[in-house]
């Protein structure tokens, strides 16, 4: 099985540059990743402490390391930490700002034999990181040889997931960390039913993320005043058939501030939803604060994870398309939150959660939305979901620390 990998590998190395004369995407990806060891070697060659290296498949999954980094610095202040991506989109968001607690940060190389330990062996990493999924065996490979502790943090696999369907050559790249953190009892248990015993349950370490937000918030003069005593549902990251489902609710909720944020921070779609509504409705970079409209369209990035703070009910978009966005952000905020019917079920673990805990509501037209709507209307069922999302909230909190005790214990 080795050697299948192996030729997979090397035939989509050149599908990759075949397909990069045709396709800009796949262009980027290969051509991102020309100078990549020229820099590593100049920053290591400037650079050479002890390192901790964490690989990330995209932006999420760099959220999640994100605590695990920070806490990590507070353990060994004097580690450098280098984060690797393998997705270009993730990449190209994080590089145009400042990371704290992140020293360099880079592509993963495609994962051929040569590349990945000419690339574990410049790195001379003394702790190594795996977050989520995204496993190469090259890589990890090449980190096991050298004898380094290597962790999987925020894991979340499913049954039908190669790994435990058979032994053999995926399911030994597992048993190649040193530890696995989990974020929930279906991971952990299905390491056990393939015999794998150094695990535990630490949680998603998203959740220390969001909590951090939550008390860094920014606050918003303006909007505080026209939110005012009123209820405020807030809706994130919303596509257009998000806005199918809300738009007959927001029209028959004309005592409620609704808060948009779309995902496509283009005019047309946000001008195009106000035309449907009998709501009066500005863009936020258009609105004067002396005026009350009743819809307020946020037209920027980076307002929304705060503006959660307003909300009574929150809505979180994306599950009837690409993937559902980040509804434990609107839960930091004890807030209840309703997401479309996901396509995808397995790749949101935290939306069945959610649901399972009595905080989050899947809907999948406008009369379901009404229904989950007029639910939380009721005082009691209201106050039961913002209980049940504070008590999910602290059961997760801390998992960043917990990891990292973990791993000082075990390298000790």
């Amino acid at each position: 099985m080795k050697w299948i990998y192996r030729i997979g590998i090397f035939f989509a190395r050149i599908l990759l540059l075949l397909s990069g004369l045709f396709i800009p995407k796949i262009r980027h990806f290969s051509s991102s990743r020309k100078n990549l060891f020229q820099r590593l070697i100049a920053f290591r060659s400037k650079n050479q402490g002890e390192l901790a290296w964490f690989h990330v498949a995209s932006l999420g999954e760099y959220e999640q390391a994100r605590p695990v980094i920070a806490e990590l610095k507070r353990a060994k202040p004097a580690h450098l930490v280098v984060v690797s991506f393998f997705s270009p989109s993730g990449y190209d968001h994080v590089i145009k700002k400042s990371q704290p607690n992140v020293d360099f940060i880079t592509y993963l190389p495609v994962d051929s034999k040569r590349q990945a330990e000419s690339f574990v062996n410049t790195l001379n990493a003394s702790l190594a990181f795996f977050v989520k999924y995204d496993l190469w065996y090259h890589h990890i490979n090449a980190v096991k040889v050298r004898l380094t502790p290597l962790f999987l943090f925020s894991a979340s696999f499913r049954a039908d997931q190669i790994y435990f369907k058979r032994d053999g050559f995926f399911r030994n790249i597992l048993f190649q960390f040193d530890y696995i953190f989990t974020q929930n009892k279906t991971t952990f248990d299905l390491l056990k039913s393939i015999n794998y015993q150094q695990t535990s349950i630490t949680g998603d370490t998203r959740f220390d993320r969001v909590a951090e937000t939550v008390r860094n918030h920014k606050n918003y003069p303006a909007m505080a005043k026209w939110v005012g005593d009123k209820p405020t549902f807030v809706a994130g990251s919303v596509w257009q058939e998000d806005m199918d489902l809300l738009i007959p609710l927001m029209n028959s909720n004309p005592d409620y501030r609704w808060i948009i944020a779309p995902h496509d921070l283009s005019p047309e779609p946000m001008n195009r939803w106000a035309d449907q509504l009998s709501l009066t409705a500005v863009r936020y970079s258009l609105w004067d604060s002396d005026n009350s409209p009743e819809v307020i369209f946020i037209d920027n990035i980076g307002m929304l994870s705060s503006l959660y703070q307003f909300a009574r009910i929150a809505y979180v978009g994306g599950a009837f398309g690409k993937g559902l966005h980040n509804i434990l952000e609107p839960i930091g905020f004890k807030v209840p939150v309703i997401f479309g019917k996901l396509v995808k079920t397995e790749k949101f673990p935290e939306a069945a959660e959610s649901q399972a805990k009595g905080c989050g509501f899947e809907v999948s037209d406008p009369e379901s939305l009404i229904v989950i709507f007029k639910k939380l209307e009721q005082p009691e069922f209201y106050q039961q979901s913002v209980n049940s999302a504070q008590k999910w909230l602290e059961m997760n909190i801390g998992a960043a620390k917990r990891i990292v005790n973990k791993v000082e214990e075990l390298v000790s």
